[in-house]
């Protein structure tokens, strides 16, 4: 539990921040771990994320924004989330595990991110504001780097500051955010907390960063119902221009460049009563293996050695809809309901062996990689893939 005396402000080491951005290469792997963490406030009531553009009016450059529903963060939970390698998910069903998801993933999409949180405990109504700027920490040469956090508790239906330090270390930090944030005022943030209504959590992310060429790493021009990555819809093999039309619409090309696509399989069961909100627009579930044709479902035991723990998994099995046109095929490998790997190609390069076929399975019995892109080369793992 947090002193009294630390509230004032969350702690994370120097070294961490940026080293930490960059364990997310893919864009969108970072956008998956933020939709993580509402996924797992569905047992905290939530019922939807939004994931959308907003635009910062000090600079009228895009910012991206995620919202949920869920049950929101205490003060004490906002600095938590706010710290590096803290982590209260360690139960079978959350999905995330390591306590960095929340700043490798924002500081991953942009330099800046700020927090808006309201919780509800017991009779308590706490708002909170969290900053993390890496902007703030580079441009002001912080040794130590520090997040400031604002607090403020619901009195006879009025919001009030709540200190729990000096009223100059909350006056600091109030001060810090209208700085260096996308608000100029105390009643701009407080504004914030009108759409998140009794409980949730905001997320803004600003300073987008670019990328060689300087422009914007996320699309949001070319599809006002999507965001798109700038420098990954490149061109597709095929030997006809058929072929090659198919592979381009198809959700396995798709999904590398187009988040409404990929969001579209990122859960292999759909969640009731959730709906993950693209640009104002309901993300429709796609369940890959409904898709396949003469599918036939095998159970694969990856027992290692004779005293290994037996495991057993489902796996579905089929051809692509599309076949046999080639290019469209792969195992597609969850773990908790969350997609890991799609579209893994095991086969050899030049192999004919298993085209236009595709496969889905959920092996929670290896564990993901940091990035939750891959999994760790685990010998269960290495059977898996051989």
């Amino acid at each position: 539990v947090l002193e009294t005396g630390d509230f004032d402000r969350a702690r994370v080491h120097p070294k961490f921040l940026h080293t930490n951005a960059t364990s997310h290469k893919w864009a969108f792997g970072a956008i998956a771990e933020l939709l993580d963490n509402a996924v797992d406030e569905i047992c905290n009531g939530a019922t939807f994320v939004k994931v959308d553009k907003s635009i910062n009016l000090k600079d009228s450059s895009p910012m991206l924004v995620f919202q949920d529903d869920g049950g929101g963060m205490d003060p004490e939970g906002v600095r938590q989330c706010m710290s590096l390698g803290f982590s209260t998910k360690k139960s079978k069903t959350t999905i995330g595990q390591y306590g960095n998801g929340f700043k490798t993933s924002t500081m991953r999409l942009g330099a800046d991110a700020i927090v808006f949180t309201r919780a509800i405990r017991g009779s308590n109504v706490t708002l909170s504001v969290g900053l993390l700027s890496y902007t703030f920490l580079r441009r002001t040469m912080k040794d130590d780097i520090v997040v400031p956090v604002l607090d403020f508790q619901i009195q006879d239906d009025h919001i009030v500051p709540l200190v729990y330090g000096s009223q100059g270390d909350w006056d600091s930090s109030l001060k810090i955010i209208l700085d260096w944030s996308p608000f100029s005022s105390m009643e701009e943030l407080l504004q914030q907390f009108k759409d998140i209504e009794s409980h949730g959590t905001k997320v803004v992310i600003y300073d987008l960063w670019m990328n060689d060429d300087g422009l914007l790493e996320l699309d949001f021009d070319d599809d006002d119902e999507d965001i798109l990555l700038r420098d990954q819809a490149k061109a597709t093999a095929g030997t006809t221009k058929i072929q090659k039309e198919i592979i381009e619409q198809h959700i396995s090309h798709r999904l590398r460049f187009s988040l409404r696509a990929y969001t579209s399989i990122l859960y292999l069961k759909k969640y009731a009563n959730f709906q993950i909100i693209l640009r104002g627009k309901v993300v429709e579930h796609i369940n890959i293996a409904h898709d396949l044709k003469f599918k036939k479902i095998f159970t694969y035991k990856p027992q290692v050695t004779h005293d290994s723990q037996v495991v057993s998994v489902k796996v579905d099995v089929g051809f692509a809809k599309e076949a046999p046109v080639l290019g469209i095929f792969g195992m597609n490998v969850y773990h908790k309901n969350r997609l890991i790997m799609p579209f893994w190609k095991v086969l050899q390069e030049g192999s004919s062996r298993g085209r236009s076929v595709v496969g889905v399975l959920e092996a929670n019995f290896i564990e993901p990689a940091h990035d939750k892109q891959d999994f760790e080369r685990t010998p269960l793992f290495i059977r898996l893939e051989t």
